[in-house]
């Protein structure tokens, strides 16, 4: 029987594999195609029909800027309110335009964002303007021939005098305040980060939750909210008790007294300590657990796993603690003040005679000045002994960071 074939079907051409067939209305499931100028034009409108453009958080911002300057200069200009103003109007402005242009979803994380952008200013408005205050007041003290090469043997209250009124340079330096700092922080560092360290690597690797950990635990806790004037008492009555004791037992100690640089380092450690125990033992718990049974697999001990492989591991977190640790304490002055005294000459022994630390020799400056009546050159020497002082705790974040880089676990790259 002969195969009965539509004359209107055509035998397939190879030429036509090869052209491509438009999609068009008629094909079923096929996307539409927009051709020509229009139809990129109604592409581009529909992938930006949800955005504003970019300059728009610019026009909201300068004109909130001239409405908060508009409103603040009704009742007298202030630089702060102005700023408040601004602020608050740039984020109502932009939540209203972005939800009246665009949607509600997007005015919303809009007005998230720049409140956490906001608070963060509002967080770093005292910083900015503590360093502002402390280089621009206390730079040109700073700059003082002999600021840091001299101390304040000498130095009466004709001196500060003279240089008020004649506009002589101000005599007169921190150098015994700036050793007696560096003395009595390196002794505490060196009494709290071996305790602190310990301490740390027994409640991680060793105990197991028992009473011990938890006194421990509780007793750290405490130790972290005791106020500093409380520790320097503690260390004044502590080494007073040793003094007399072991004077009375030797004969050694009889005529020492409690008040010199080591015992501000004892105080200084008791406020330390928690500080190094907390932030050691959170990186040491970060340390993965398999770093620790890859080496008991390698029939490595425990002490030489935790000094080998946990500890240089979290080298950087410690390292950070100890910074944020010596931060804390450098600049204390009641537990100073009342364990190592306040003297105008350098005492480079810890365990003779009163010592001067910064943060003391700033309240005294400020408190005490050396002219009552012309006070000007004490406050010069306090504000550039504070930015010294600034300058020294920067100083220490930059050292810990170098030490984290230096001492951090060292990872092949490709």
């Amino acid at each position: 029987m002969a195969e009965t074939r539509n004359p209107t079907q055509q035998k397939a051409r190879p030429e036509d594999a090869s052209t491509p067939t438009p999609a068009t209305a008629e094909t079923p499931g096929a996307p539409m195609l927009p051709e020509g100028p229009a139809g990129i034009a109604g592409r581009r409108s529909r992938l930006t029909q949800n955005t504003l453009p970019r300059w728009v958080p610019l026009a909201v911002l300068g004109g909130s800027a001239v409405a908060g300057a508009a409103v603040t200069a009704l009742t007298g200009f202030s630089l702060a309110v102005w700023l408040i103003v601004t602020a608050v109007l740039y984020v109502v402005v932009s939540y209203v335009v972005t939800r009246a242009r665009v949607n509600r979803r997007k005015a919303t994380d809009g007005l998230w964002t720049n409140l956490v952008h906001l608070a963060f200013l509002i967080a770093l408005l005292p910083l900015v303007s503590v360093l502002w205050s402390v280089t621009s007041v206390g730079l040109p003290g700073l700059i003082e021939p002999g600021f840091f090469a001299s101390d304040m043997r000498g130095i009466d209250g004709t001196i500060d005098q003279a240089s008020q009124e004649q506009g002589a340079a101000v005599l007169g330096g921190i150098s015994h305040a700036i050793v007696g700092s560096l003395l009595i922080t390196v002794a505490a560092t060196v009494i709290s980060v071996p305790i602190g360290l310990l301490t740390s690597i027994y409640l991680v690797e060793y105990s197991r939750g028992g009473p011990l950990a938890r006194a421990i635990t509780f007793f750290v806790d405490v130790m972290t909210g005791i106020p500093s004037i409380v520790a320097g008492l503690f260390a004044g009555a502590a080494m007073a008790w040793f003094l007399s004791t072991a004077g009375a037992l030797t004969g050694a100690f009889g005529g020492m007294r409690s008040t010199m640089g080591i015992t501000a380092a004892i105080a200084l450690s008791v406020l330390m300590i928690p500080v190094v125990v907390r932030t050691t033992e959170e990186m040491l718990r970060v340390v993965p657990n398999e770093l620790r049974e890859a080496s008991y697999a390698l029939g490595v001990r425990k002490w030489r796993t935790i000094l080998k492989v946990v500890i240089p591991t979290a080298i950087s977190g410690i390292a950070s603690g100890v910074t944020l640790a010596i931060a804390r304490v450098i600049g204390e002055t009641a537990p100073i003040l009342v364990t190592a005294g306040f003297v105008v000459n350098v005492n480079w022994n810890l365990f003779s005679g009163w010592m001067t630390a910064l943060p003391v020799y700033i309240y005294r400056q400020f408190q005490n000045p050396t002219s009552p009546n012309f006070s000007d050159p004490s406050h010069q020497r306090a504000w550039a002994a504070a930015l010294v002082l600034i300058i020294i705790v920067m100083l220490l974040n930059l050292i810990a960071r170098l030490i984290a880089k230096i001492f951090a676990p060292k990872t092949s790259g490709r």
